[in-house]
């Protein structure tokens, strides 16, 4: 019997508070590590006065930015005015870290959702004909298609399109973001989703094979359904759970990888910005970078989750079902 809707809610209450109590802590957990570690490669005063500074004019900068406190007390101050949305000034830009990051959102996001836009249509066709047309000449061309998407590195495939379209036919701009129009996301967008998309192809190709050999799928071409109705409606419906679990773990690296295709391409996201404040010891700044693309990570799986109780009702919120 279906569950009714009192316990249905209460599944739901509860398993939203185990979720929300793992999330907290595996923020805290990344904001512990990188906290330690920007704090112990270097020196950050030194980045913000000359080399013939004072010792004494050191100290007292030190002194104001909290520095000369425990390593504990300094976390504990940055959690609490975390919690605030306070992260400190940035000590290149002398702006509010978050403002910073804020700033660079925009752009990256405008990357991501293109990247993942052309990789799901490409991908998913390119992995459901395969499987309806298994061992056919597309779908030899197909997977061999998706091999080399996942060999290529995305370093490499940036360079080489930035030499070939950019620079020899000069069919695109190699650098920047220009007015936030396509032109200046297709390279980067591409050189960050090949990976992925060969990913979601062969996932998806592998999922339609085990469904389309499923006794319910062979059952409802026997009534007489039109095959289209029986791919989209029956197969590709119960075939997408792997497709969305890729899809969360995809989002995670793409946020990753964003930081090389970033800098290749002189893109000013958050990807950039995170390597220049790296390079700078810019620590107020890489904490908030760390904490906002940690929420959003964490945000991305719990959304994922829900999801499949979307798409396939047997999931529930129970523990252990």
């Amino acid at each position: 019997m279906p569950a009714n809707p009192p316990y249905v809610f209460s599944a739901m209450r509860a398993y939203l508070t185990r979720r929300l109590v793992h999330s907290i802590i595996i923020i805290i957990g990344i904001s512990m590590v990188v906290f330690i570690i920007s704090r112990i490669t270097g020196d950050p005063v030194s980045i913000m006065v000359d080399f013939t500074t004072p010792q004494e004019d050191r100290e007292i900068i030190r002194k104001e930015l909290g520095l000369d406190k425990p390593i504990p007390v300094q976390y504990l101050i940055f959690l609490m005015n975390a919690a605030k949305g306070d992260f400190g000034n940035s000590i290149r830009y002398e702006e509010p870290a978050l403002d910073l990051v804020f700033q660079r959102i925009p752009a990256t996001l405008r990357l991501l959702v293109f990247t993942i836009g052309w990789s799901l249509i490409l991908a998913i066709p390119i992995g459901i004909i395969s499987a309806l047309k298994r061992n056919s000449l597309f779908d030899l061309m197909g997977m061999a298609f998706t091999f080399i998407g996942q060999s290529i590195p995305s370093f490499w495939l940036g360079i080489m399109m930035i030499m070939i379209v950019g620079v020899r036919f000069q069919l695109l701009p190699i650098s920047g973001y220009g007015d936030g129009d396509i032109a200046h996301i297709i390279m980067p967008a591409i050189t960050l989703g090949a990976f992925g998309m060969a990913s979601f192809a062969r996932i998806t190709r592998s999922s339609m094979l085990a469904v389309l050999d499923s006794d319910y799928i062979q059952t409802a071409r026997a009534k007489g359904l039109r095959e289209t109705f029986v791919v989209i409606k029956h197969a590709l419906r119960n075939a997408l759970i792997p497709i969305v679990t890729i899809l969360g773990l995809q989002i995670a690296g793409l946020l990753g990888g964003a930081v090389i295709t970033e800098q290749i391409f002189a893109y000013p996201g958050v990807g950039w910005l995170a390597v220049q404040s790296i390079y700078n010891r810019d620590f107020p700044v890489i904490q908030a970078i760390v904490m906002v693309v940690s929420i959003g990570v964490v945000a991305t799986n719990f959304l994922i989750d829900i999801i499949y109780t979307l798409i396939d009702p047997r999931i529930r919120y129970d523990k252990g079902k």
